[in-house]
């Protein structure tokens, strides 16, 4: 398992019963998690008295309830700066398990001695995004969302990287994709963060199972003579880690060689000692 674990403005304090207490700066959030499955007493001081608490309803989505908290507000990961606030379906703007990945990637860009050129798809707020710019590369942010982008901008501005080599694109990603192959388009390394379910901009349907090893190997045809590396992350839970060790041996190191590895990602909880699985990674690099 990949952790997560060199944060200091945000932290998993607990979780139980189908929730996690975590500190976001600070601030307490209490919010559903589908992989909390344990019934354990609630002793980690903070769960009686948040800042917020997200609901789920058995209907379906949930709401919000605020106690005190901010409309937005800042948290930092190293040199990185992100904007924070409550939206639908429980979310914050920012999944701090992803940092695994990027201490990963960073230094192979930062090592590398070359311009690297990184295409950063299904891209949100930018996490990604900001990390590859800050290792010193050229990096092409598509998403289906004008309101992700404009908010990855803003982190941009935040982090310091306003003026960093970002091209900012609101599209279908496969759309981007096919395009970018038919320029003769090159990268040196991509990331890929699909959803379970999704729709692009002009009603286009995502749909994980159907779409992601065509994604894969197309993107695949996207990458230069002497790539650095290629991640894909995942959420759905029935897609395990070795099923993106496959894609990534069948269309990635069977042309380039390299090494592959998958596995969970995680965030150490704090009260326990123990470690909240929250997704799957699958990891290809040169090296």
């Amino acid at each position: 398992m990949w952790l997560a674990d060199k944060w200091n403005d945000y932290e998993v304090i607990d979780c139980s019963k189908g929730e996690k207490l975590e500190r976001w700066g600070n601030y307490l959030l209490v919010r559903p998690d589908p992989q909390v499955l344990w019934d354990t007493p609630r002793t980690a001081r903070g769960w009686t008295h948040p800042n917020a608490h997200y609901h789920r309803s058995s209907k379906g989505g949930g709401q919000w309830e605020f106690f005190d908290l901010p409309e937005q507000w800042d948290i930092r990961y190293r040199e990185l700066t992100f904007h924070l606030k409550p939206f639908s379906f429980k979310h914050t703007g920012l999944f701090p398990e992803q940092a695994a990945n990027w201490d990963w990637f960073g230094p192979l860009i930062r090592d590398t001695g070359r311009p690297v050129r990184v295409l950063n798809l299904f891209a949100y707020t930018g996490g990604a995004t900001l990390a590859a710019a800050a290792a010193g590369a050229n990096v092409t942010h598509v998403d289906a969302s004008k309101g992700m982008v404009g908010w990855a901008k803003e982190n941009a501005k935040a982090s310091g990287l306003e003026q960093a080599p970002i091209r900012w694109i609101v599209d279908d990603c496969m759309k981007f994709v096919e395009r970018e192959l038919r320029r003769g388009s090159r990268y040196d390394g991509i990331i890929m963060d699909p959803p379970s379910y999704g729709r692009g901009p002009k009603g286009e349907v995502w749909k994980i199972e159907d779409a992601i090893h065509p994604l894969v190997r197309s993107c695949a045809k996207l990458l230069s003579d002497e790539p650095l590396f290629f991640l894909i992350n995942s959420y759905t839970t029935g897609l395990a880690p070795s099923v993106l060790t496959y894609f990534l041996s069948l269309e990635v190191a069977a042309k380039h060689g390299g090494s592959v590895q998958a596995g969970e990602l995680g965030l150490p909880v704090t009260h326990t000692g123990l470690v909240l699985p929250c997704g799957a990674s699958g990891r290809w690099s040169r090296k």
